[in-house]
């Protein structure tokens, strides 16, 4: 066993005023299985790169231990796996590279052929097996499950609750909860480490919120009482004050005045314990807004029928073969399959984008689609040029990315500055604020933090708007999906 120690940690990015961490301290055991958790721009990515010694910092982060990082860039993928293991170990030993292949469910004949022939599961697991196989070095495992399918996402969870020592940063719950004994959360004014999975800490948490938000709203009454109270004494002195003018007993009414105002004054006094106390609640508690949405009705009740469908690769080899589906309004269509099974496919082709296939594909005439994709690439600019070129109402296209986390200094930074998460929030935002009578959305909520799913879950369940999905977060497709297709 071994400890991580962070005393006051500051640090803010160079040209930049907003402080990422400002005076934090926590311990860490490099023993625990530590699931990093915070909304999107918090600062994950950055601490483990402050861990890496990327960056200068303020304040003492004191470790005996060598750290990885998942995941590290692979320049030509075109290379047999084997080389490019090499050039990240050269002192690797193939038989431990084999064993935690083979606990991945991993053929260890992937080595042997070209990186980018691999899927997106068998990337991330040759990776990952890389960095477990070297020893005594401390892991930070940076979103693994983005574009893994779910199984995939369990056997990684499977592999991972074996091991110990690491730190992951995942927003998938189901994933947290099946191999994570500790969370490390990024709150609003805090960093605070908790025994237990995601589940555990997110009782702890809502139960936390509850009893300050309780005793928040109790506060506010006995202030307004005894502001009341105060304005009440002081009035009644004042009067007590004026009637000795006249009075038969002078001193009597001039004690009794005094007795008024010193109550007075304890009612104040007390008053501003009570706004004192108030004001140490709240400071962690995660106000999510309520989003919504204006889904359009149309008048025939299927609004996408495909038939006997086809899809070829790029090299003229079926993709998916013999598909039908028909999708409905008001239902909510989850496409489910392995990687590379034709799902991101089907949404391409429906969106009329070039995708080889043959069948028979019918649109309801009128249909209005909002689309969002896997790839966050192709946006750029500011958030008021990107809400202009997409016919945005920017007013709404801005409040929901408030809604969803976006503080305003963000509103005049370049897209290509913000962090993957917050990409992919630019494109959800700009599809809630469309009216569509369809949403389609490609992997929606990789890199988007665990609040803002919930967020979106609720939205959906409020709004129920049409809609064909492909996401990989089960407890998400459980709680949203109206209907599953498994390919």
């Amino acid at each position: 066993m071994a400890l991580i120690n962070v005393q006051d940690l500051t640090f803010y990015y160079e040209g930049s005023d907003d402080l990422i961490f400002d005076r934090v301290s926590f311990q860490i055991d490099t023993d625990w299985k530590l699931g990093f958790i915070g909304r999107n721009g918090r600062g994950k990515t950055t601490f483990l790169k402050l861990l890496l010694g990327k960056y200068e910092y303020r304040g003492t982060i004191s470790s005996g231990e060598v750290f990885d990082y998942f995941p590290y860039p692979v320049n030509d993928k075109t290379r047999n796996t084997i080389d490019i293991i090499e050039d990240t170990d050269p002192m690797y030993e193939l038989w431990k590279i084999c064993r935690e292949l083979n606990l991945l469910e991993v053929d260890p004949d992937i080595l042997y052929r070209p990186f980018d022939t691999l899927s997106n599961g068998e990337q991330t697991k040759t990776l990952l097996a890389v960095l477990f196989a070297r020893q005594n070095h401390f892991l930070l495992i940076d979103e693994p499950t983005n574009h893994l399918d779910m199984e995939s996402r369990v056997k990684l969870m499977e592999y991972l609750n074996q091991k110990k020592g690491f730190i992951l940063v995942s927003h998938d719950r189901a994933f947290l909860d099946g191999c994570i004994d500790h969370v490390l959360s990024i709150n609003k004014n805090n960093i605070t480490v908790t025994k237990g999975n995601f589940t555990t800490w997110w009782e702890d948490k809502e139960r936390s919120d509850r009893f300050e938000l309780e005793q928040n709203e109790r506060l506010k009454k006995d202030i307004r009482k005894l502001e009341k109270g105060s304005r009440t004494a002081g009035e009644w002195a004042g009067k007590v004050e004026k009637s000795k003018r006249g009075a038969a007993d002078k001193g009597y009414v001039g004690h009794k005045a005094a007795k008024m105002m010193k109550r007075s004054k304890i009612l104040e006094h007390r008053a501003d314990q009570a706004l004192e106390e108030k004001s140490s609640l709240l400071k962690n508690v995660e106000t999510v807004d309520d989003l919504k949405l204006c889904p359009l009705k149309l008048h025939k009740d299927i609004l996408i029928r495909m038939e006997d469908i086809q899809i070829f690769s790029d090299n003229s080899k079926p993709v998916l073969d013999n598909f039908h589906m028909e999708v409905k309004n008001g239902e909510r269509v989850a496409l489910q399959g392995r990687n590379g099974c034709g799902k991101s496919s089907i949404l391409k082709m429906i969106m009329g984008m070039n995708t080889d296939f043959q069948g028979q594909m019918e649109l309801a005439s009128g249909i209005i689609i909002s689309y969002v994709p896997q790839d966050t690439s192709g946006i750029s600019g500011t958030l008021h040029e990107f809400s202009e070129s997409n016919g945005l109402d920017e007013t709404i296209f801005l409040t929901v990315l408030r809604k969803l986390g976006f503080e305003r200094t963000q509103f005049e930074k370049q897209i290509g500055d913000f962090s993957e998460g917050q990409k992919k929030k630019v494109l959800i935002a700009k599809s809630l604020s469309q009216q569509a009578h369809l949403y389609i959305w490609d992997e929606p909520l990789n890199y988007i933090d665990v609040f803002s799913r919930m967020q979106i879950e609720q939205l959906i369940l409020e709004f129920v708007p049409t809609m064909l999905i492909v996401e990989h977060d089960s407890r998400f497709i459980e709680h949203v999906a109206t209907k599953v297709i498994r390919l």
